[in-house]
């Protein structure tokens, strides 16, 4: 990723996240990226128990809105704002911790031990250290070294 995508997400981050703190909304998730020849801007919000379509269209207007008057975003974009989805993305420390006790994914920046992808457990997570109960082994994962996490979603019988 760009330098000046990194800073329009992080720009894009800062704005956003007071207004949908204020409405009631979780900041998941901000990606800005080139699909189809075109910029698209994807808002992931969420809040207890889920978020609706009406949600992600008054979150959308919101938005739109608010980026309209800051003028951040110097190139033509699409705006998408959505739900996370079940196989939630994990970012920020908070996600991690109200993700102990689920099965997540979780891929590494460097491989440890020969692997980069671990999928089990979340266990627990203290001072930066992930605790990942896989079928065989626990692994102690370094926060800072993960690329992306996810939360595996599963479904019951």
């Amino acid at each position: 990723m760009s330098d000046a995508v990194d800073s329009d997400i992080k720009d894009v981050t800062l704005l956003v996240e007071p207004v949908l703190d204020e409405m009631g909304f979780e900041l998941v998730d901000v990606q800005y990226l080139s699909e189809h020849g075109k910029m698209v801007l994807r808002i992931y919000a969420d809040r207890d128990g889920g978020i609706t379509l009406d949600d992600c269209a008054l979150l959308s207007r919101e938005i739109a809105d608010l980026l309209d008057v800051k003028d951040i975003l110097q190139h033509e974009y699409v705006l998408e704002v959505s739900s996370p989805g079940l196989n939630r993305p994990l970012k920020m420390e908070k996600d991690f911790l109200s993700a102990v006790g689920r099965k997540v994914k979780i891929k590494m920046v460097r491989p440890l031990n020969g692997q980069r992808n671990f999928t089990g457990k979340l266990r627990g997570f203290q001072d930066g250290i992930l605790h990942v109960e896989t079928v065989n082994n626990l692994f102690l994962l370094r926060w800072q070294d993960v690329e992306k996490a996810n939360i595996v979603y599963e479904f019951e019988n």
